[in-house]
């Protein structure tokens, strides 16, 4: 993903609410699988870590984009912005 493009996904993102709360149970197949359902009407969706979560952001951000086949677009502090793969290029 080029950079106009990212800055442009992000610009769109920062509107955005989180729609998928991740809590202490962590990265479930649950959770990959309504990211990738979200992602799929929506193309692009925020996804909020909260505080008593046990990994970071920026590992569970990755672990995400790679289970459900999306794209990083951006992470920030508690909240990871990912799009669809077509929406990315």
């Amino acid at each position: 993903m080029d950079k106009k493009k990212k800055r442009e996904l992000i610009g769109r993102g920062s509107d955005l609410k989180p729609t998928i709360h991740i809590g202490k149970e962590g990265l479930t197949e649950g959770v990959v699988e309504e990211v990738r359902a979200q992602v799929k009407r929506a193309k692009l969706i925020k996804v909020r870590l909260l505080p008593n979560a046990e990994m970071k952001a920026q590992e569970v951000a990755s672990q995400l984009a790679e289970r459900s086949g999306t794209v990083l677009v951006d992470v920030r502090g508690f909240t990871i912005l990912l799009c669809d793969v077509r929406s990315a290029s």
